[in-house]
């Protein structure tokens, strides 16, 4: 199917041509794209976009810079009136809270066996802390919060509990459920609505810290499958089961799947920082580098083939990605630079059957999709906002004759008939023009599509194979464009443009409206140099893959 599509790109248009212009830099290339809108390649999840809330405190510092503060969920001013709004945006953000403090946090509630202080700095403590505690008052407030906000919670338990340190990083024995039993007990008998229970943090092959055996591992999440099911017994829904928060490791992963056993674990994640230290000088340019952002297509897909294998019950997450590690990129993670490489794993990791993904974090470190004291969106934050509203489940296939520096990526449009297509130009001077296509305005066959050939004749007769649609012969038909560039062309400009207008906070204290342009379905689709695209075509026949 591949190359038959292929090979009708070839015919029906000329390669992307690249036309220097009299007395001007840039470069035009002209593109075909084919949209496949008869079959979805991939499914997310309705609450695809995710962000995480973490354990750090004003103590985790990296390369002599602080950048916490009081981001942690046990000091986070919960009521700063833009946290609640920037969350309400969403209309139900899904939060994982956890992180690398998690397999330290004890629980003030029941026959706690230790003294219930905060973390605090250790000089041979895992992560360089001591043990942490959350008070069941902080839980409360947290969960008041969230029956305002109305995020879908995930919240990771500690992994570590009565296990011991062997040697290296290699932590042994059986889990201690006591603590974490009191706790999810405390949480139903409270009404708190958690919608999954995630197992640990990062201890998966050699682990980050600390690392725990497959075999052990898969052992206790049978337990802790056991205890969901004895505490929400009497509950209409039950809290799907999370694990291993870890980096991929094949053989690790596999044998998880392996020892837990068919329906234990719902949900497999992985964590995924893949442009290295937050540091490193060749941040920037390992962003904008489409060959290198391409390496992590590797890990998406040899994930999904190792759940396919091993445990096809359960769906995939990223369940924590900030891009750069220790805790990313100081003016460079929180700038618009930053959407490049958070848009192309969005769309790179919905190929491959990801179904959620949580980006690190939603305050604090560099990362956050909101500044750590003010709360005003950094520029991913209005780049997840628009992803969340425009971009639907079902995935599309792409193919197109563009160069590297143009990501193309389609799905079903939310909530409405078309298709959202997301165009991300990595190249520093050439403006594209794009043609964009469906596959039923080519005749490949109606075997080849698995439709049935009256199904294809009917659709035929009815002429409805191109975006624009017979019903858009008799009227104006428009596409809406939400066009992002930096405030002043500046690519670590922290705020984000939309459609020629700064995206502020407005006079009122509110998150700005994302207004899209209406523009005539017929008049070219143009993507300029170092800028971001949303269009949604709303006549776009999809109605195979979207139905």
């Amino acid at each position: 199917m591949e190359f038959r599509l292929s090979l009708v790109l070839i015919l029906v248009s000329l390669p992307a041509i690249l036309a220097q212009d009299v007395g001007n830099t840039k470069k035009v290339g002209n593109v075909k794209v084919v949209v496949n809108g008869i079959l979805a390649i991939a499914r997310v999840d309705n609450n695809f976009i995710c962000a995480t809330i973490d354990w750090w405190n004003h103590e985790k510092c990296d390369y002599n810079q602080c950048p916490w503060g009081s981001a942690s969920a046990l000091n986070l001013n919960l009521s700063h009136p833009l946290l609640a709004k920037s969350i309400q945006a969403f209309n139900q953000l899904r939060i994982r809270i956890g992180g690398s403090l998690e397999d330290q946090l004890l629980y003030d509630v029941g026959n706690l066996k230790y003294p219930c202080h905060p973390f605090r700095k250790k000089s041979h403590g895992l992560f360089g802390f001591s043990r942490g505690c959350l008070p069941m008052s902080r839980w409360d407030e947290l969960n008041q919060f969230f029956s305002k906000t109305r995020p879908i919670v995930t919240f990771s338990l500690n992994a570590l509990s009565g296990r011991h340190h062997k040697s290296g990083g290699v932590w042994v024995g059986d889990w201690d459920s006591s603590n974490a039993y009191d706790f999810i007990n405390y949480t139903v008998s409270k009404g708190y609505q958690i919608d999954s229970w995630e197992f640990g943090n990062e201890l998966s092959g050699r682990g980050v810290g600390a690392s725990v055996g497959a075999e052990q591992y898969g052992k206790d999440l049978i337990k802790l499958k056991h205890i969901i099911n004895q505490l929400y017994n009497k509950s209409r829904t039950k809290p799907a089961l999370v694990a291993p928060g870890g980096f991929y490791d094949q053989e690790w992963f596999a044998k998880l799947l392996q020892a837990s056993g068919s329906g234990i674990v719902n949900v497999i994640t992985q964590h995924m920082y893949n442009l290295g230290a937050g540091v490193d000088p060749k941040l920037v340019s390992r962003i904008l580098n489409p060959g290198y952002l391409d390496l992590a297509s590797g890990t998406f897909h040899d994930l999904e083939q190792t759940v396919k294998k091993n445990g096809p019950w359960a769906s995939i997450w990223v369940g924590e990605s900030g891009g750069a590690y220790n805790s990313g990129g100081r003016n460079v993670s929180d700038t618009f630079v930053n959407s490049f490489w958070y848009l192309d794993q969005l769309g790179m990791s919905a190929k491959y059957n990801t179904r959620v993904y949580c980006r690190q974090s939603l305050v604090g470190g560099n990362y956050g999709l909101l500044n750590r004291t003010s709360f005003v969106p950094n520029p991913d934050y209005y780049s997840a906002l628009l992803w969340h509203r425009l971009m639907g489940q079902g995935v599309l296939a792409v193919n197109s004759n563009a160069s590297a520096d143009l990501r193309i990526y389609a799905h079903c449009a939310r909530g409405r008939a078309g298709i959202t297509v997301v165009l991300i130009n990595f190249s520093n001077d050439t403006d594209f023009i794009v043609n964009v296509e469906n596959i039923l305005d080519f005749n490949l066959g109606a075997h080849e599509r698995n439709i049935s050939k009256e199904s294809y004749f009917k659709r035929s007769l009815k002429k409805t194979v191109s975006w624009v649609g017979r019903k858009a012969l008799d009227k104006p038909v428009y596409r809406e464009e939400y066009h992002l560039t930096p405030k002043n062309r500046n690519l670590r400009s922290k705020t984000m443009v939309l459609n020629g207008a700064p995206l502020e906070i407005t006079k009122d204290g509110n998150i700005p409206e994302l207004e899209p342009a209406h523009v005539l379905a017929n008049s070219p689709l143009t993507i300029s140099p170092l800028s971001i695209k949303f269009v949604v075509l709303p006549y776009f026949d999809a109605h195979y893959a979207c139905a």
